[in-house]
């Protein structure tokens, strides 16, 4: 697993470059809502924490993972950002939509980054329970929120 050498909180502040004057969005699942707002939480204070001001801080909610994407493109459209951080939880069931949901999802976030090219990040649990989601958006791995933070933070400034 790699959450168990790699704790989804801690980095080192001082290799994350100033977010200060660029827009990022966070386009957040609202399937598994318990999970999802706690990964928007940790990654809005993250993007905060690094120089991003609040109102430059665009949050918008999808009925689920699977459209990530495309609220991610609908931003990207409107132009004027410099990053997406996607934000979604997907929990294994009894059928095979977790694979189709998962798949699709990180093909499309993917793409989206790639035709616009600015940063999408992804930022989509894939858990077998519900217990690792949980230990993965505040719980003991640490919020992958905030690791995603990081990563369009870090990428926005590699793009320019």
């Amino acid at each position: 697993m790699a959450t168990a050498t790699h704790h989804l909180s801690e980095y080192d502040p001082t290799s994350v470059p100033s977010g200060a004057g660029r827009r990022f969005a966070l386009v957040v699942s609202e399937w598994n809502l318990a999970i999802t707002d706690a990964l928007r939480h940790g990654a809005k204070e993250t993007l905060m924490k690094h120089g991003v001001a609040e109102q430059d801080i665009t949050e918008v909610w999808v009925p689920g993972s699977f459209e990530l994407a495309s609220g991610a493109q609908f931003l990207l459209e409107k132009g004027g950002l410099h990053g997406v951080v996607c934000l979604g939880s997907v929990v294994r069931g009894e059928t095979p939509h977790f694979d189709f949901v998962c798949q699709g999802a990180t093909q499309g976030i993917m793409a989206v980054g790639l035709k616009f090219s600015v940063p999408v990040i992804f930022g989509l649990l894939t858990d077998d329970t519900m217990e690792q989601a949980q230990d993965r958006s505040g719980g003991k791995h640490g919020n992958k929120g905030v690791d995603c933070a990081v990563a369009a933070l870090k990428m926005a400034a590699l793009k320019g």
